[in-house]
């Protein structure tokens, strides 16, 4: 490579045009999971799919939900969920969830 800066892909942004021979392409940090759909799968249970596919079941556990989380406990407001900028999310976006966190967890535990 010449003395050219290097192109460099943020991952979570709009994807960059096609690398020739002479681009050398870095992603930055960890990569960012958009979630596509979202339900209530059960009580305090939630099936997700990720942009790429994965699919997975997230459970909550009732001791862990606690302050701004404790509305979650309430069945209809925890059937309001729904997704904000690719994050699962709740009416008034709080709470909202990382999906980073919720894909690691879905790809570590086999969903």
């Amino acid at each position: 490579m010449d003395n050219q800066e290097p192109v460099i892909a943020f991952t979570g942004m709009d994807p960059l045009p096609p690398a020739d021979d002479d681009d050398e392409i870095v992603t930055v940090g960890e990569p960012i999971w958009d979630v596509v759909k979202v339900e209530v799968a059960g009580p305090l249970t939630l099936s997700i799919e990720f942009e790429d596919g994965v699919k997975g079941t997230v459970r909550f556990a009732a001791s862990y939900l606690q302050n701004v989380w404790a509305k979650l406990r309430d069945p209809a407001y925890f059937a309001q969920v729904g997704i904000s900028f690719g994050a699962v999310s709740w009416p008034n976006e709080e709470p909202d969830m990382c999906p980073s966190t919720m894909y690691d967890e879905i790809v570590t535990h086999n969903g």
